[in-house]
């Protein structure tokens, strides 16, 4: 499975490697902080999510590639402003300068945007193989998961709470938003490409959620815990600033089984597919149990 994943990996970093080449860019400055923060570095839990789904699926693998690429960079633009001074204001990621340390904080913004709008151009472009309403069901998935009513909601919760206590209940909701959304789209826009059973885009739409709110509880125990080498990252911002957490809320230990229990949850909605849906398994069992 390890091999499995890796040849996916080297997949979505290859297709990506292509995006950000144009032959003649008319801000290479602007390209070079957006090939800074999207290359070379990050698990890419959610393109394998993506690629794992359409396994699952039977999803066209042209498409796929298309749909991993939008939610990782997707998720590189979040990791870009999430950095900035006006949010976490960090100085690692990845094992190296954030980017509005390497480029300064006016492209680091720029380089957020431009990956955003790369992101939707590359769902809309025929070469993705899909009819007109097929694309336009993945841009509507991925434009749910990444504005208010999820990742850009989510992180105005998180800066809102800052100092504050939360509930479970509205920690969980954060984090639903915040962290969830965007996993649940890297698994449910495979089925949007296809003409998936209603019931079965639900059971896989509960299963995204579970292992969403197990990743966010496993980065916060790691943000305790975890080895800041292995990380790429400092540990301990979340105590700096305040935040709400899991381990601050229920404790180390309380958070590590709720996420176990997340997890179990999320494999038993993916009874209906045979070994097809591996993978998938395969990576919720990683996301309770990875050091970084």
């Amino acid at each position: 499975m390890n091999q499995h994943i890796e040849t996916y990996q080297k997949r979505i970093e290859a297709f990506l490697q292509g995006l950000l080449e144009p032959s003649a860019p008319p801000a290479p400055h602007l390209l070079e902080a957006m090939r800074y923060s999207t290359l070379g570095g990050g698990k890419r839990l959610r393109p394998l999510l993506v690629y794992a789904a359409g396994e699952a699926l039977g999803t066209p693998g042209r498409a796929l590639d298309r749909i991993a690429a939008s939610v990782e960079m997707i998720h590189v633009y979040s990791l870009i402003h999430d950095d900035l001074p006006a949010m976490d204001d960090d100085d690692l990621r990845r094992g190296k300068p954030t980017c509005h340390r390497a480029h300064g904080e006016a492209l680091a913004i720029l380089a957020g945007d431009a990956l955003q709008a790369l992101a939707f151009a590359v769902l809309v472009d025929e070469a993705i193989g899909l009819g007109p309403e097929a694309r336009l069901r993945l841009m509507q998935e991925l434009a749910d998961a990444s504005g208010v009513d999820g990742m850009a909601g989510g992180q105005a919760m998180d800066l809102a709470a800052q100092g504050k206590e939360l509930s479970l209940d509205e920690l969980e909701t954060m984090h639903r938003l915040k962290t969830g959304a965007l996993i649940r789209a890297s698994v449910l826009m495979p089925a949007r490409a296809s003409a998936i059973d209603a019931g079965l885009v639900a059971s896989l739409g509960a299963y995204a959620d579970c292992i969403g709110l197990a990743f966010q509880i496993r980065d916060d125990v790691l943000d305790v815990e975890g080895d800041p080498t292995l990380m790429g990252k400092a540990c301990g911002a979340d105590t700096l600033l305040k935040k709400a957490t899991f381990p601050a809320l229920l404790g180390l230990e309380s958070s590590r089984q709720r996420a176990r229990d997340l997890v179990e949850q999320g494999l038993g909605y993916l009874q209906p597919l045979g070994p097809e849906a591996d993978l998938l398994r395969f990576l919720a069992r990683y996301i309770v149990n990875r050091m970084h």
